[in-house]
């Protein structure tokens, strides 16, 4: 990308997303909790981390892992999806159709998060900016010798 905001864009997009996921999965979540409960618990646990996200990519300086979990877990929802109207899921739990607008939509948010993620791991390499884990998160190697 060869625009000089294509970090605040790509991040603003994404949280923007993050927080559209989070929405539309908490509408379902008194539903799925009476009709599968576990189903319920995994919408509640990521909404919640997808709001998370959300806030890690507007105030984090280096925001690899809130990328990576955003995108681990919109994949992992879109996967959940295809899943539960393609061959079920755990305890026969299947879904007929699309359930408009929230199926639609979340697989909209889904799979733009991904997108942007793409794009921003995209213009980090193409920059030479290759994206590096926070350096609490990274091992510090004993001098050999």
């Amino acid at each position: 990308m060869n625009f000089p905001h294509a970090e605040a864009t790509l991040r603003g997009l994404a949280a923007c997303c993050a927080v559209g996921n989070a929405v539309l999965h908490s509408l379902l979540v008194p539903d799925h909790l009476e009709e599968m409960f576990y189903i319920g618990v995994l919408f509640a646990v990521g909404s919640a981390v997808m709001l998370v996200v959300a806030v890690a990519l507007v105030v984090m300086k280096r925001p690899l892992v809130a990328w990576l979990t955003g995108a681990v877990v919109s994949l992992g929802m879109i996967a959940g999806f295809a899943l539960s109207r393609t061959v079920g899921l755990p305890d026969g739990y299947y879904e007929p159709g699309w359930e408009p607008p929230y199926g639609p939509l979340s697989l909209l948010v889904e799979g733009l998060f991904v997108f942007a993620f793409l794009a921003w791991l995209s213009d980090r390499t193409a920059r030479g900016a290759a994206p590096r884990l926070p350096h609490r998160a990274r091992r510090e190697r004993a001098p050999m010798g």
